[in-house]
């Protein structure tokens, strides 16, 4: 008999000719379990052991044969995905699994599962009405989640890749002209959350960007400000600062004069509010607050305050991330560098500035012509 160690398993050859490995399973229900593995040689059955043991640490079934897509899914959510992301992207990646995927892939034998299987989810997904985009999610997760399974050597390839995600629109961008944006600055005076509007314009932060601003963050002297941190809202009701989307969404930016000032008076605001509320006041140190000092709800935010606010300027209905836009694409017309504009915006490349705001393009063209003409061009 060849030992492979006794807390594990070991390995011999058979009367009957066959090699067989032993995997010791530990004690269940007061009984000694055991995993028998057979080959024809001791190389095929060392294999089998080898796999047997690592599917064993990782909590999977014994024999990858025995694990289904679903088991494996939610092996890979505990311990591949919860670890690496933010609470509201598990969420996200969670509610797919159990609405859209495992129940119609889970039963599948994850060694069996073929690209036809994902392509017929897809398409009943899409047949259901689904938004191409929402497949495409789903489409997303499937593959990432093949990813680790070729990583934790479960299977040889990922199917996953040779699936075609659907085709969607892109969402159209709808920024502010300078003139709506001065109309929209000007009907948020004297409003409570005026410095909110006025920094999202200005530096084109992200909705849970500004909600996360600490006055830490905020030197009003050197007019600066940092972004560190965005604000999410947990299960429960809950909150908790997060990582920025990227790496490059941790950024230093300056303050424009007008949005120093417009902070400072919010500041004062704020200390006001705080000696009216008294004992009641939750002091976290952001920014932007309730009466009571906790977080805003960015929801509570976008329909109760800024929707309204809209309206009051007569502006049409656009999302909160088009100040984002805005602010980009008032940047780019005055002939700011796009570099400077994907480092104020946080991008992670320059091409996605460009791409997202190829609307500006022509603009940009038709005054560098005019520039040519300045200094290259023969005088009419």
């Amino acid at each position: 008999m060849a030992k492979r160690g006794q807390n594990e398993g070991s390995i011999y050859k058979a009367k009957d000719g066959r090699w067989v490995g032993c995997l010791n399973l530990g004690y269940q229900g007061g009984t000694r379990k055991r995993k028998y593995l057979y080959g024809k040689t001791r190389a095929e059955v060392s294999a089998k052991l080898t796999e047997a043991l690592r599917n064993r640490q990782l909590g999977l079934p014994v024999s990858n044969d025995k694990i289904t897509f679903g088991q494996f899914l939610d092996k890979w959510l505990e311990d591949s995905v919860k670890p690496s992301v933010r609470p509201r992207t598990f969420k996200s990646y969670s509610q797919l699994v159990e609405r859209h995927i495992a129940p119609d892939l889970g039963n599948i034998k994850l060694a069996k599962l073929c690209p036809r299987d994902i392509q017929s989810l897809i398409n009943r997904k899409l047949d259901s009405g689904l938004s191409p985009r929402s497949v495409q999610y789903i489409h997303a997760v499937i593959r990432r989640a093949l990813v680790q399974a070729r990583k934790w050597e479960l299977v040889p390839r990922n199917v996953a890749k040779l699936v075609d995600p659907p085709r969607t629109q892109h969402f159209e961008v709808k920024p502010l002209s300078p003139d709506q944006a001065r109309t929209f600055l000007e009907a948020a005076k004297g409003d409570r959350l005026e410095a909110l509007y006025t920094v999202a314009v200005s530096l084109g932060l992200r909705r849970g960007e500004c909600l996360a601003l600490r006055w830490e963050d905020v030197d009003l002297e050197a007019r600066t400000l940092r972004v560190c941190h965005t604000l999410q809202r947990v299960d429960g009701g809950g909150w908790e600062l997060a990582e920025p989307k990227s790496k490059n969404s941790r950024r230093t930016l300056g303050l424009p004069v007008f949005a120093t000032l417009a902070l400072r008076e919010h500041r004062k605001h704020q200390l006001e509010e705080k000696m009216l509320a008294g004992p009641h006041w939750q002091d976290h140190d952001f920014v932007f607050t309730s009466k009571l000092g906790t977080p805003l709800d960015g929801q509570h935010l976008y329909f109760r305050h800024f929707k309204m606010l809209l309206r009051k300027a007569g502006l049409p209905d656009i999302r909160f991330h088009d100040l984002r836009h805005s602010c980009a694409s008032l940047l780019l017309v005055q002939g700011v560098s796009p570099r400077v504009v994907m480092e104020t915006l946080g991008h992670s490349q320059i091409s996605l500035t460009m791409n997202t705001y190829s609307h500006v393009m022509p603009v940009l063209m038709k005054e560098a012509a005019e520039k040519m003409d300045e200094v290259l061009g023969f005088k009419l």
